[in-house]
């Protein structure tokens, strides 16, 4: 139903549309990703000389913004070929590790960051396990969208 939709059939049958939307997607993925990487980065340790929630300030925003873009993109990217994209393993995958940065996100922004204010000395462990693991999730997404390509 979807694969047979006007815009469907738009994004297979246009020589530039696809390729724009793919842009658009990648542009938007670097934006969050960049942001969220910085923050994670910040989390762990690194420029300590900003503190934690003035990055959070700067850089999270960002990351909220660009799902204004990857994720009608990465949608009208789907309805070019839905079905194969849905059975394909690399595609399941990069949604599991989509969703899994989504909660660890989540987790972290509802528990141990509404104490950041008192994080002088650095970050607790467990704000640290949750940069760490947002760093290793998004490479895990941008990889198996890398890996798309190739499947």
């Amino acid at each position: 139903m979807l694969d047979t939709s006007a815009v469907a059939a738009a994004m297979r049958g246009s020589t530039w549309l696809y390729p724009i939307v793919e842009v658009v997607h990648i542009v938007g993925l670097s934006v969050l990703v960049g942001s969220v990487a910085m923050f994670d980065l910040r989390v762990l340790g690194f420029g300590r000389s900003v503190a934690v929630q003035a990055a959070g300030s700067m850089l999270l925003p960002w990351s909220a913004i660009s799902l204004f873009a990857i994720v009608p993109a990465g949608l009208l990217l789907f309805s070019a070929h839905p079905h194969e994209l849905a059975l394909n393993q690399v595609f399941q995958l990069k949604l599991v590790l989509i969703t899994l940065a989504g909660l660890n996100a989540l987790s972290f922004h509802l528990g141990v960051y509404r104490t950041a204010a008192r994080w002088n000395a650095g970050a607790p462990a467990l704000a640290q396990l949750h940069a760490a693991a947002s760093l290793g999730l998004w490479i895990g997404v941008i990889s198996c969208g890398r890996f798309l390509a190739y499947t």
